[in-house]
């Protein structure tokens, strides 16, 4: 073998194993993200002597009652993953 085509051989085995750790972690969507800190501001206030700006066409956004999602772990996947394709095969029926 030449060195060139051996370098090649363990190149390719150092991506395979580095590419095998990604399954090892956690995954990025169970750690704290930025956007989850967001807090509402309290309304604009207005000077006196200024007028006030026109809100009729401001977003509302409407508060949600809806209950918090169970609680995930780093193994679970995440939720806007699609589910896993690894389907069991139907079992053979015996013939009779």
């Amino acid at each position: 073998m030449k060195f060139g085509s051996i370098s090649r051989v363990v190149t390719a085995a150092v991506l395979l194993a580095l590419g095998g750790c990604h399954t090892l972690r956690a995954k990025s969507c169970h750690k704290v993200q930025s956007y989850m800190g967001a807090k509402n501001l309290a309304p604009l206030q207005i000077p006196p002597g200024l007028d006030t700006p026109d809100t009729t066409n401001a977003l509302h956004i409407p508060r949600l009652n809806e209950p918090a999602p169970p609680p995930r772990t780093g193994r679970d996947p995440c939720l806007d993953e699609p589910p896993s394709y690894n389907t069991p095969k139907p079992q053979a029926r015996p013939q009779a």
